[in-house]
């Protein structure tokens, strides 16, 4: 019998909690543990949860509240500044890893459409990854956290383009009509987000500031409207989610509100995590663990060196350069988005092995990743109180 939803979460958070005791004590990343965990007790290890389509819609949230967090953070004025210079940074850096991904799975006889998706995959770096481990202090008061952002906004934003695409090619082909909607409904969700801060929710913050649990409720509402209405519009929820959060930045309580959504974020980034390694099939590690190896191992050395090449070339200091590269040195859950999309629409784009491949490759550099930041930069999850900032 299914377990319903209290005993799947006891499950998850109390092995969560067993499992992160032991990955502490060996001096390795959180993140760890939620992956190591989905992959044991999930639908291929010991099947204690067998279905993780609950799971991974709460998990879901997870991500959406972290974008709108994101965005509470980002002064509007400050953010554009940043696109601008970043632009060049992302295009480069996307196309660069996007021919790697093909050419590597060509060398291992994926067929044309299967090398182009696994390029596809290998475009763009995690942004779970980047802001889970990026402290508040930098986001706030320092350079760092501004260029991460508007890197990982505009892959976001490459990314939707992706899923269009893949989602067309399996149908009639992407239509001019689909590419029009994208091009019409990011400005619109921009202009909706700023008249509705402007004329609606800076007077009801203003007004009933005094009321805290008014304050959350509003926020989450807010946060919840405008990811619903990017849905609606052609975009990502997560997109609707940031502007909701960019759009209140400027306001007095948006640090506030930061702080208190702040463990219910954790929450769901912890099923978010576990989803990751509970879909992983260990049946075809074998088959696609050399070009996955390789594929990790590509990224994991040469993304940083390329993102502080291509920003110290915009005038970026080396220093600020490296550590943004290490901190971008990841795949993207935006990889196993594209993997699950070709794989699950009509026309199936992929086979299984291509599937599993990108997912093992995005799996090995989110460990190794995560590991090499804490141990080297200031996170929430340093092991040491020197190294910790929340």
């Amino acid at each position: 019998m299914q377990p319903n939803v209290l005993t799947t979460l006891f499950i998850i958070f109390t092995g969560s909690a067993v499992i992160a005791t032991l990955v502490l004590y060996t001096r390795q990343s959180l993140l760890v543990a939620y992956i190591l965990l989905g992959i044991i007790i999930g639908p291929y290890g010991l099947r204690w949860v067998s279905d993780s389509t609950l799971v991974t819609q709460a998990s879901d949230l997870g991500i959406i509240f972290l974008l709108f967090l994101l965005g509470l953070n980002l002064h509007p004025q400050k953010l554009f500044h940043m696109l601008r210079k970043a632009t060049l940074v992302a295009i480069i850096s996307s196309l660069v890893f996007a021919c790697a991904g093909y050419l590597v799975a060509r060398l291992f006889h994926y067929n044309e459409v299967e090398s182009l998706i696994v390029g596809a995959a290998m475009m763009f770096s995690s942004t779970i990854i980047g802001l889970k481990l990026l402290p508040t202090t930098i986001l706030h008061h320092r350079h760092t956290g501004e260029v991460m952002i508007s890197i990982l906004l505009l892959q976001d934003i490459l990314a939707i383009i992706v899923l269009l695409f893949v989602t067309g090619a399996s149908a009639k082909g992407l239509s001019w009509q689909d590419l029009l909607l994208f091009i019409i409904s990011l400005p619109t969700l921009l202009i909706i987000g700023y008249l509705a801060q402007r004329y609606v929710l800076v007077k009801l913050l203003s007004y009933f500031d005094h009321v805290k649990e008014y304050i959350f409720l509003l926020s989450i509402g807010w946060c919840l409207c405008m990811a619903e209405l990017a849905g609606f519009l052609g975009l990502s929820e997560e997109i609707g989610a940031f502007i909701a959060g960019v759009s209140l930045a400027a306001t007095p309580i948006a640090l506030y509100i930061s702080e208190n959504l702040k463990p219910l974020r954790d929450f769901f980034l912890t099923l978010f995590f576990f989803t990751i390694g509970a879909g992983f099939n260990l049946a075809y590690l074998p088959e696609v663990i050399m070009p996955a190896l390789i594929l990790a191992v590509i990224t994991l050395a040469f993304k940083p060196a390329l993102f502080s090449l291509l920003l110290r070339n915009i005038g970026e200091d080396a220093k600020v350069s490296w550590e943004v590269g290490v901190r971008l040195g990841q795949s993207s859950e935006f990889s196993l988005l594209v993997a699950y999309l070709a794989v699950s629409v009509k026309n199936q784009l992929i086979g299984p092995s291509a599937n599993y491949l990108i997912q093992a490759m995005t799996i090995i550099t989110f460990i190794v990743s995560s590991y090499w930041v804490v141990l080297r930069y200031p996170t929430p999850l340093a092991l040491t109180e020197r190294m910790r900032r929340d």
